[in-house]
């Protein structure tokens, strides 16, 4: 347990640590602290290798917090209709991307009442000129195909649109012009 004054940090199950905040009640009398927890989530790493010119390098992307993979990168295959086995930032957007959603779909369908049976989701993340010069992401479609017990139609798709406003990489892609959403009801 580490203390900073007003601040503690304590282990819990599963590697997360909490935080507990004590600050002075709104009712407070001689000063009486209230004291509440929060979780406080892991830090994700991610490190970058790369050697050369932008045209002529190449580099390898490291998952380091949690080692799974290892990943060539590469300008030239990042902008080639065949990657060629090498990934690119926007392949790696779209892998967060999906699996976010999922994520926080599953609990939306949950918080809606339903229990969710087969999801699949995908995202198409598109490179494109800037016209401020340079590159961006202009744009983001996401597909969401499957069904949940307990919701029909329209909450599954409910629940799709929720997941889209919530989840966590969707607000940090709040800045990309056009995220589209298409969702298939298989139910």
């Amino acid at each position: 347990m580490k203390t900073d004054g007003t601040h503690t940090r304590a282990a819990c199950p599963g590697g997360r640590a909490l935080r507990y905040v004590a600050y002075l009640a709104p009712s407070a009398r001689d000063g009486d602290l209230l004291v509440t927890k929060e979780q406080v989530m892991p830090i994700r790493t991610a490190r970058t290798a790369w050697n050369g010119t932008l045209e002529q390098g190449s580099g390898q992307v490291e998952l380091s917090s949690s080692g799974a993979a290892t990943f060539d990168v590469s300008f030239p295959r990042r902008a080639a209709d065949d990657a060629e086995g090498f990934t690119s930032p926007e392949e790696l957007i779209a892998a967060a991307h999906s699996a976010c959603f999922a994520m926080q779909f599953s609990a939306d369908i949950a918080a809606a009442g339903g229990t969710p049976e087969q999801v699949e989701v995908t995202a198409d993340v598109t490179l494109g000129p800037d016209p401020a010069g340079g590159f961006r992401i202009p744009r983001i479609t996401l597909k969401v195909v499957g069904y949940a017990a307990g919701l029909d139609e329209a909450g599954f798709k409910a629940a799709a649109e929720s997941a889209k406003k919530n989840c966590p990489v969707s607000k940090a892609l709040a800045g990309v012009a056009e995220v589209t959403l298409d969702v298939t009801f298989e139910g």
